[in-house]
């Protein structure tokens, strides 16, 4: 996989683990009081609030594991040694290089085409005689 590719990858996987992590936290959470004038929530401890309180700690080492991988992936793309003008230079000479390539297929689409004319001309006679040779008895 290029590196472009493994980029765009990390960053999914980023962005997946931070979704992932944001709604476990929400999901998971105790009640809090918000304000006084609200009712002290009910405290329900579970093995599953114990779990809670290193929760946070894994995910937010998960994250990091995967951005610290997206860093390494930034740092071992090639760095650009010439300047704007040289890469304007580079990518007029890409665009006539395409032009070129395509009036060529441009060329061969349409020798294709009368090809193909001349075979089905050459088709339809062949039908044509055929049909004139049989005679109806």
């Amino acid at each position: 996989m290029d590196i472009i590719s493994q980029l765009q990858e990390q960053v999914n996987q980023v962005a997946a683990i931070a979704f992932n992590t944001f709604g476990s936290l929400q999901r998971d959470a105790p009640p809090v009081r918000l304000s006084l004038n609200y009712p002290e929530p009910p405290a329900n401890p579970t093995e599953e609030s114990a779990n809670f309180a290193e929760q946070p700690k894994l995910m937010s080492a998960a994250l990091v594991k995967a951005a610290k991988q997206f860093d390494a992936l930034v740092a071992a793309l090639p760095l650009s040694e010439v300047g704007e003008e040289a890469q304007l230079k580079r990518i007029a000479e890409l665009q006539a290089e395409n032009d070129a390539v395509g009036q060529e297929l441009q060329r061969q689409l349409e020798a294709a085409e009368k090809e193909l004319k001349q075979v089905q001309e050459l088709f339809s006679q062949a039908a044509d005689n055929c049909l004139n040779l049989k005679k109806p008895d």
